[in-house]
This record gives C-alpha cells, structure tokens and sequence, in this order.
C-alpha cells in the first residue's frame, strides 16, 4: 500500500454501516475505486424504521430509505454488488473470495453485521418470521394487515415493538419471554418489569417465565405450544430471541473471532481489514471493556471512524462511544445510555409511572442512564458519560432537570 490511502477499498455489508464508511471514504478524499458487496438484493436501507414506523402504519418507500443510498454509483463512483455474498477472505493475498468470484482489495472493512436466530424446525412453516431484513418486514406487516393473532417470542425491544404495532390495530398479541422480566440484560431486572407495565397497559398478553415447546401447523403456524402443554392460537409468530454476529464466511480466514471480529481500539482487526457496526468487537477505553454493540447509532459512529482509520493507519486514533438506543412502544420512546450495571435509581418520576428517568452506577462514577417519555433528558446524561462523570454531577443534572421540566405527580 502506497501513501496514506490505499488503492481500493472494499466494504463487506451494505447496511447503514457500510453505506456510512463509503461516503466517508469519498468525504475524506479517497479517490481510488471503492467496492460495496452486500448480501441483500436491496440498495443500503435503514433497518430501525422496519419494526416503528412502517410496522406501525408507515409507507415502506419513505420508511427504509437512507439518503445516498441511490446515488452510490453515479455520485460517488461506488462499485456496488447487491446480492453477492461473501465467502472468504485471504489475507495474505488481499483477496475477497464471492460466491461468484474473487475481488482484490487493498483494505477492506466488515461490517456485515449479525444474523438472527431462528426456532429449529420451524423453516416449513409459513407465519413464522424474524425481524431483521426488508423482506421480514414486509412479511410481517402483511400479517398484521390481514389481522393476524400474534405471539412474539422473546421480549426484547423488536419483540415490543411488534407487539404495539399489532395492538395499535386492535389484534391480539402475547409475548412470551424465558427469563422472569424482559429485557434483563438491556436495562437490568428492576428496570424490565417497570417497563412491562406498558404492555399490561395496553392489552399485550406478556407471559414471562416460560419455554416454547413446539409450533403447530402443517402448511402454516397455527399455535404455539409451550413446555406447560398451553396452547396459544397464532396466525403470526415472531421470533426475536437475539442474533449472533455474521462471520461464518470468516472461520478459516486468520482473523480473531469472538463474538464477532475481534479488534483493537482503534477498529483494527489486522492484516488490513478493519470491522464495524454489529459486527465490531473492539476495545472501549471509555469503559474500560470490550464491547460489541447491535445498536443503530453504533453503527453509523463506528462505521465512519473506522474508515478514516483505514485510510490513513498511521495516525490512527482510538474510537470512543456511549452506547445509545431508543425503542418506541404504544407510543411511548424509552431511551437507554451507557450500560445497565448495577441496580437503577430512580431520579425523575417513578418507577410504573407515564415518565421516568433511572440512572445507574458503578463505584463514583455514573455508568448509565434509561428514559421514559424524557426525550430532552436523555442526551444530557449520554454527555455525562462521555465526560466520564461522578454520581453526583448525575444528581445535579437530575435535580436541574426536575426544576425545570418537573414530571407531574
């Protein structure tokens, strides 16, 4: 590799991240060819809208679309190769192997992101979806359209989020969750039943403690059968009991692997390839961890830093980042920062009520931070984070917030 940029760069996932490195390849002068490869036959496309608003009620041409996404070849004299899957990659050779090929590179990126996880012996029946792509979400959206029961295994936010969108229509919807509250390992036990309020609240059946057995049907899904021999009728089952990290086409390849692509803190995965988005696991110094996160602005964050890095390796830096999501159930936004260590104190409102803000610890330092219904809140104590603040600059923001945006009683 010659200079600081490389000759051709080749992206590897055509999703938010990857679409979020090429442009910032062309934003930081690269000028070289640049080769986006991505799985799906569809452009880049923005999967949050998928489970919020076009399961909701939304038009799916406006929900999905990422801007530049059409304009990749012409604008950005971008090779982009829908519907080619990755196979292997020799590092060695800086060779990038296709199911229809092989691609040289100088420097590639990964960020093929992660694929969910399915029910075994469920590949037979129709009704039975998960919920990561475009294509599952158009499923389940006719599903719901036709007036579909529904029964959503697993209670993560895609889980909730399909559930709120089948109730907005008046459907019946249940969930049905292993652990004792949903979302345990998002914001903790505590923290999960406030929030299961919401789904008593607006008539989802949440059913926690509990095993699926079996899916009934001979064509279609019919019935879920749980390990107590319950039947549940269903004409629509999700599936959201989590995803692992897309790098099967890697085993062989030289790279650490561990809960996806293992890299440094600067994004390096070695040999010049570097990762990002759900795939990245990499060294948050911020934290002190090692981190790989599914989260939407991750993913765009990570993307762009890790591709400035690869264009110029010697001066690259570390990529620092507060983790950050948000979920829209019913109606209501909750909001999530930093991670769920320890148990959440409550500092705005109060647990099971229309709004509230916890926020989390770890020793002196505030670690965390979770919303409901408290959007102007939230960025404040992701800021806190970043600057590495004690508890009791998290109090003072929570007592300065309570004064002047009080949450009715």
């Amino acid at each position: 590799m010659s200079g600081p940029f490389p000759g051709h760069v080749v992206v590897v996932g055509a999703s938010l991240a990857g679409l979020r490195a090429v442009t910032t390849a062309r934003e930081n002068g690269h000028t070289g060819r640049i080769t986006l490869v991505g799985e799906e036959s569809h452009l880049p496309y923005d999967r949050p809208p998928l489970s919020k608003e076009y399961l909701a009620d939304g038009p799916l041409t406006t929900a999905h679309h990422l801007p530049d996404a059409d304009t990749l070849a012409d604008d950005l004299d971008v090779d982009v190769r829908t519907g080619t899957r990755a196979t292997g990659i020799a590092l060695d050779e800086h060779v990038l192997t296709v199911h229809e090929g092989e691609i040289h590179y100088d420097a590639a990126l990964i960020a093929t992101g992660v694929r969910p996880r399915t029910l075994p012996g469920s590949d037979h029946l129709e009704g039975v979806h998960t919920l990561r792509s475009l294509d599952d979400a158009a499923s389940v959206r006719a599903g719901l359209d036709a007036g579909a029961r529904t029964v959503v295994i697993g209670a993560g936010f895609i889980g909730a989020e399909v559930a709120s969108a089948a109730r907005r229509r008046s459907l019946p919807a249940t969930i049905l969750e292993m652990q004792n509250a949903p979302l345990v390992r998002a914001v903790g036990s505590t923290a999960g039943i406030a929030l299961a309020a919401l789904h008593s609240r607006n008539g989802t059946d949440l059913r926690c403690r509990v095993t699926v057995e079996a899916l009934l049907g001979d064509r279609r899904v019919e019935a879920v059968r749980l390990g107590d021999g319950t039947e549940i009728a269903a004409d629509l089952v999700v599936v959201g009991i989590g995803a692992d990290p897309a790098t099967e086409w890697l085993t062989s390849s030289g790279l650490g692997l561990d809960n996806g692509v293992v890299c440094d803190s600067t994004l390096h995965a070695g040999h010049d390839v570097w990762a990002a988005g759900d795939v990245a696991q990499w060294t948050n110094r911020l934290f002190d961890r090692r981190m790989r996160l599914e989260h939407w602005t991750n993913a765009g964050e990570q993307a762009a830093h890790a591709m400035v890095n690869l264009l110029d390796p010697a001066r690259a830096t570390e990529y620092h980042h507060v983790p950050y999501f948000w979920s829209d159930w019913y109606g209501q936004r909750i909001q999530f920062a930093g991670l769920p260590i320890g148990e959440p104190v409550v500092v705005s409102g109060h647990w099971g009520g229309e709004a509230f803000v916890a926020l989390y610890r770890e020793g002196d330092r505030l670690i965390g931070a979770l919303a409901l219904n408290r959007r102007g809140d939230i960025m404040k104590y992701r800021a806190l984070l970043a600057r590495g603040a004690d508890w009791n600059a998290a109090l003072d923001l929570a007592s300065r917030r309570n004064a002047s945006a009080p949450i009715p009683a």
